[in-house]
Formats: C-alpha cells, structure tokens, sequence
C-alpha cells in the first residue's frame, strides 16, 4: 500500500476516521534520521494491506505537529479507533514499528 501524505485537510478521513489502525511518521526534508526512517516506513507499507502509513512533513504541517505535540523528530505516532495508540521518538526499526501498530 502506498504511504500517503497527511495533512490538516486530509487527516480526519485517512486518520480519525480509518478502519484500519494508522501509523504516522513525523518529518521533515532537512532531518537527517527522518530521511534514514523513510525506507523502514515504506517498507512496512509496502508488506502490510491491514495497516494505513502516512507522513506528516512538520515544516509544513505545523498544526498536526504541535496538536501531537511533536518536539523531536522523525516521531511516530500509532493510531487504533482514531485515538492515539502508541508514540516513539527517533529512527524505529520495522519490528518497533509493527509492535506500535498491534
């Protein structure tokens, strides 16, 4: 599955409201771990129909990043039943991040 791009206008359709469980990685172009979680994250979507991926670029999502207060980045947040489920900080192998989404 592709990952999609989250953004304010999109969010509570392809996040809140999924039937599936969501993972969202927190970003930026300039970040240096952010761009070494990218191939992990696709990965992962790439594996996994029952699971939804996304990005959410904080330079240009800065209301979805201080909403899910995101002071670091890459941050991955998990999401089950449109509710915040599990949060990580940092570059996160795909095995962390299929425990973040069971």
């Amino acid at each position: 599955m592709e990952v999609l791009t989250i953004t304010k206008d999109n969010f509570d359709t392809e996040v809140l409201k999924s039937d599936k469980p969501v993972l969202l990685d927190f970003w930026a172009e300039w970040c240096g771990p952010c761009r070494m979680q990218i191939p992990i994250v696709h990965e992962l979507a790439d594996e996994d129909d029952t699971i939804k991926v996304g990005k959410v670029n904080v330079d240009e999502q800065p209301e979805l990043a201080r909403k899910f207060m995101v002071m670091s980045i890459p941050t991955l947040i998990s999401f089950k039943n449109g509710e915040v489920y599990k949060k990580a900080v940092g570059v996160q192998q795909k095995e962390q991040l299929k425990e973040m989404l069971k």
